[in-house]
């Protein structure tokens, strides 16, 4: 079977929409260009301020919006899965969602809102954001392999990543916009390559670089081995995945099949 060409581009969205869609047609081309067929960007794609304001309900679009038509185009254009950060209208017209679009040539082929908000480390996410609802996981195909699609503070939840491996994920993809601050990037790497390990799936993680990210966007294996890395600046780093590798770690350390208890959600 062909190894699949990922890419994971990293940037720093801001709040000017047509620049972001300018950066985003340009690393998109890059990363076609190097034969990547998913191509991976950081949350809040679309649009981002920092700090939050209500520049964000004025600036939320629908799921099939103008930057969601954006990625259509591009997607046709290279002939590639784009995935990005949208920042979407939330029935609570005080909030937005915090969604994750998978577009391919035809459109959305997978769309996720993010369930676990960032109320942590001196942040309120929940402020601006709502929180996305219990929903199946959402996932998508790609020449050979199942994508599951989590967001950023997700990965400290190995929930999330149980429910997707249980949904036949054999890699996640995770937008983030992981804050600096103590310990950060150190976290950040370790959860990613955790998840990695945890589930034996491949992780295509893809942050906001510095100053507010802390950049090293990723791609590990599932022996938790980084496959491709961009370090702190705005670029693309591509690896070309073998669907046969998680089949052949799997028989070498079946966990998965080895687990004792299933995750259920709370409420």
């Amino acid at each position: 079977m062909t190894a699949l060409g990922v890419a994971v581009a990293q940037f720093a969205p801001t709040a000017d929409a047509d620049a972001n869609v300018d950066i985003v047609a340009h690393l998109v081309a890059q990363a076609s260009a190097r034969s990547a067929r998913l191509v991976v960007f950081p949350e809040y794609s679309s649009y981002f301020v920092d700090p939050f304001d209500d520049s964000l309900v004025a600036n939320a679009q629908e799921i099939d919006g103008p930057f969601t038509r954006a990625l259509m185009t591009l997607a046709r254009e290279h002939g590639v899965v784009v995935v990005a950060g949208l920042l979407e209208r939330a029935e609570d017209a005080r909030h937005v969602r915090n969604t994750v679009v998978a577009v391919g040539e035809s459109g959305v082929i997978a769309r996720y809102r993010k369930l676990h908000l960032y109320d942590a480390f001196g942040q309120r996410e929940s402020d601006w954001v709502q929180a996305g609802p219990i929903e199946a996981p959402e996932t998508f195909e790609l020449d050979g392999l199942r994508f599951g699609l989590m967001t950023c503070y997700d990965l400290r939840f190995p929930e999330m990543g149980r429910v997707l491996v249980d949904a036949g994920a054999d890699a996640f993809v995770v937008p983030a916009e992981w804050v600096r601050g103590p310990l950060k990037e150190q976290h950040w790497q370790t959860l990613v390559h955790a998840r990695a390990i945890e589930n034996t799936v491949f992780v295509v993680a893809a942050d906001h670089p510095p100053p507010l990210g802390v950049g090293h966007s990723m791609i590990v294996d599932p022996q938790g081995v980084r496959l491709a890395a961009v370090g702190t600046a705005t670029a693309v780093a591509v690896a070309h995945l073998d669907p046969e590798d998680v089949a052949r770690v799997r028989r070498v350390n079946p966990a998965l099949a080895l687990r004792r208890f299933r995750v259920a959600p709370r409420d």
